[in-house]
């Protein structure tokens, strides 16, 4: 057994464990955790390593970590269940309780745009700072001005900070609730993730780093994957690529995505901070009908849009939220048609499976060079599906 690896994982899911440390073992690991349930039995829970590379501060078991693009899929659900109690109607107008939407020619705009990447609001046309990305009402009204990029509902393109207050002006308007605070009354409650947290839980949280930055896949075969994260990462490199203009506005500030004022505000597209256990137990509970009626979570997962993403170049595909596997959702042959969550950043994913009856979560603090599809996380969910049987 590693003595960077601790905590609990089944015997029957001691691959996971040994992807792991594996991780660890080849350097592609500063500090992280993966969790596992498989129905309601918590069969993986590990974490190890560093989680502040300036301090040396060990990776605890309550370690928080900041989860990226995983955010979209809590803020996504939270809105899905205002639709299940009927506060709107997921492919009515935006207009019908947003009404200033309706501007440059946004008018034909649902609710299931905004959802899906549809809205043709991809990034914000002008810089704006942390501090503003605190206020979500200023946000919104940005956005409802600008005209948007094509018309909502022609095609996809990767939403990657913008959904965050398209989808979260949904929960606000409705709920009269920032997203953070609806998510916690309604199904987060106890649980160790917030969107929005407190400066307790940022204190003790894993420090992003990309300090020794590996790629997810340098040591495995090479393949079309292999071309496509080195496209996702020259045009994140390239200023005047819609990846980059969607991916890096609003700027995080000093400290990046450890900036408290960013992880005070809990950008509802990329502010979530959560430890392995807690987060796969949301997926959990989404799976087992705890947070949305099954009936909810199947049309939430329905393909809404699939093939080339007019931000990240590639393929995508998603349901209202949800990330479904593609290109930039790398999941294994046996979850590829009923696996549902979303990748971080960083190298993160969280993910949910209604016919395997499995949920993951993990939270590296290490980025990879991916935008998505961290050959990392893939490992292990792939480890995870095999000790399924």
């Amino acid at each position: 057994m590693s003595s960077t690896v601790q905590g609990h994982c089944d015997p029957a899911f001691a691959a996971v464990r040994e992807v792991f440390e594996q991780n660890f073992a080849d350097g592609r690991e500063l500090g992280a955790a993966v969790a596992v349930y498989a129905g309601d039995h918590k069969v993986v829970d590990l974490w190890g390593g560093v989680a502040d590379h300036r301090t040396g501060r060990a990776w605890a078991a309550d370690t928080p970590c900041f989860g990226f693009s995983c955010t979209k899929a809590v803020t996504a659900t939270a809105a899905l269940l205002l639709a299940e109690r009927g506060a709107y109607e997921v492919d009515g107008p935006v207009t019908a309780w947003w009404p200033e939407f309706g501007e440059h020619g946004k008018d034909g705009a649902t609710a299931a745009h905004l959802l899906s990447h549809q809205a043709g609001l991809p990034a914000f046309d002008r810089p704006v700072s942390a501090e503003e990305a605190a206020d979500p009402e200023a946000l919104a009204a940005l956005l409802a001005g600008q005209k948007p990029e094509w018309t909502p509902g022609e095609t996809h393109g990767y939403h990657a900070l913008t959904y965050g207050w398209l989808a979260g002006e949904i929960v606000r308007r409705l709920s009269g609730k920032a997203v953070g605070a609806f998510v916690k009354q309604e199904f987060a409650g106890d649980r160790d993730l917030w969107i929005g947290a407190p400066d307790a839980v940022i204190e003790r949280a894993a420090k992003m780093t990309a300090k020794g930055r590996v790629s997810g896949g340098a040591d495995g075969p090479k393949s079309a994957a292999d071309d496509m994260l080195k496209r996702l990462a020259a045009a994140y490199t390239d200023p005047q690529s819609a990846t980059n203009r969607a991916l890096n506005n609003p700027h995080p500030g000093k400290g990046g995505y450890n900036n408290p004022v960013v992880l005070r505000a809990g950008w509802p597209s990329a502010g979530m901070l959560a430890t392995a256990p807690a987060f796969a137990g949301f997926y959990r509970d989404l799976v087992a009908g705890r947070i949305l009626r099954p009936d909810t979570l199947r049309e939430g997962m329905r393909r809404r849009v699939s093939g080339p993403d007019r931000t990240l170049i590639v393929d995508s595909s998603f349901g209202l939220g949800f990330m479904r596997p593609s290109q930039t959702f790398f999941v294994p042959k046996a979850a590829r048609e009923s696996a549902f969550g979303h990748t971080g950043a960083g190298g993160s994913i969280g993910l949910g499976d209604p016919d395997a009856g499995l949920a993951l979560a993990y939270l590296p603090n290490r980025m990879g060079e991916q935008l998505s599809g961290d050959l990392r996380a893939f490992r292990l969910a792939e480890a995870a599906y095999a000790s399924l049987g």
